[in-house]
């Protein structure tokens, strides 16, 4: 049995399924070792620049507030872009050494975006300007760091951080 055929059996990961997706894919806007597409990070770059400008618009955080993670399918399944569509499809197919740490990955930015608001809230409560500043700076970093993490497993990178770094990040 070849080690692609041992992987398949292992993992329930389809190799044909792959290779034939990746060959629809080929002039869309997938990675072609990974399958996925950078835009899903468009969904977190919004909630970045929010974090970012708190500090001198506290107002926004309502905006913040009102952000809520989305998975990746569904992410496509509500974009206009043009590759949406087998870009949902190609997920089912995504080899799983990218899969499981990209899922893993989004996971952290999920929660570490819903922790930063409540925390950003809560500094806004208190009303130390200093403060807000500094957590909004190192929060809006850290989600920055997580998804230049998520950005290179997307290209094929299986590099990512695990917990005591990103701990280190936000000074945990």
């Amino acid at each position: 049995m070849t080690e692609a055929a041992t992987q398949t059996d292992r993992t329930g990961w389809d190799e044909a399924a792959f290779e034939a997706m990746r060959a629809r894919a080929e002039d869309c806007n997938l990675d072609p070792v990974t399958l996925l597409a950078t835009d899903y990070l468009n969904h977190f770059n919004e909630v970045v620049m929010l974090l970012e400008m708190i500090p001198d618009m506290p107002e926004i955080i309502e905006d913040a507030r009102a952000w809520k993670p989305k998975s990746y399918k569904d992410h496509f399944r509500d974009s206009t872009v043009a590759d949406r569509e087998i870009a949902v499809e190609a997920y089912d197919v995504v080899p799983p050494q990218y899969k499981e740490p990209f899922e893993r990955t989004i996971a952290m930015i999920d929660r570490l975006i819903l922790t930063s608001v409540e925390r950003l809230g809560a500094d806004i409560e208190e009303g130390n300007a200093e403060t807000l500043r500094e957590n909004a700076t190192a929060l809006s970093r850290t989600v920055q760091k997580l998804m230049d993490t998520a950005s290179g497993i997307m290209h094929g990178s299986a590099k990512t951080l695990d917990q005591s770094e990103i701990d280190s990040l936000i000074g945990g």
